[in-house]
């Protein structure tokens, strides 16, 4: 990461709330994302150390981000992370929940709703990858149709951000692409 910000990057993501939270903490002067699914009980730290949080599938969460985020921070920018896929392993609100969501998420006063994030089905068939990001696409049209001005689709990640730019990905994750496939532990620190 040090070499990547030293090159200029300033925006990096982060899926788990604790080791994001150690990293923001010794790199403030850097622009945290998160990206992973957020718990209840996580959502402290989310508040008071990212600047985005790109997965609210809930209001729940939205609401304790809001409550929970720092008076002397500017607001928390935040994407509603929304089910493309129809996958059941997949965190997100489905597609036809999206827009009451944000209409909720616009009345919190410390979180900024910029747009929409996916993490589509994962495969090699660029059609799928079309269909699937262009469903998020017309998803925020829609939802600007209503009067909200989403200006973000965080979609797109290493394996398939080419047919995400096309379908006008504003923000897509390269971490694996830059830094490699990542080593993923459990709970504890060990290694899985």
């Amino acid at each position: 990461m040090d070499a990547i910000a030293a090159c200029g990057q300033k925006a990096f993501g982060e899926n788990y709330a604790q080791e994001g939270v150690d990293k923001a903490s010794t790199r403030s002067e850097l622009e945290w994302h998160f990206i992973g699914p957020i718990q209840s009980n996580k959502t402290r730290g989310i508040a008071e150390h990212f600047s985005w949080a790109h997965t609210i599938d809930r209001l729940k969460i939205a609401e304790r981000l809001s409550a929970q985020r720092p008076a002397d921070l500017p607001p928390l920018q935040v994407c509603v992370q929304v089910n493309v896929s129809g996958e059941n392993s997949k965190s997100g609100c489905e597609p036809d929940e999206a827009l009451a969501l944000c209409q909720a998420i616009v009345q919190l006063p410390k979180l900024q709703l910029r747009g929409l994030m996916a993490i589509p089905e994962a495969t090699k068939d660029t059609t799928t990858q079309h269909r699937q990001f262009a469903t998020l696409r017309d998803l925020q049209t829609h939802i600007n149709q209503h009067g909200l001005s989403l200006d973000t689709l965080s979609m797109g990640m290493s394996d398939d951000l080419e047919a995400a730019i096309s379908e006008g990905s504003t923000l897509v994750r390269v971490g694996s692409a830059i830094f490699g496939q990542r080593t993923y532990t459990n709970s504890d620190g060990a290694s899985a």
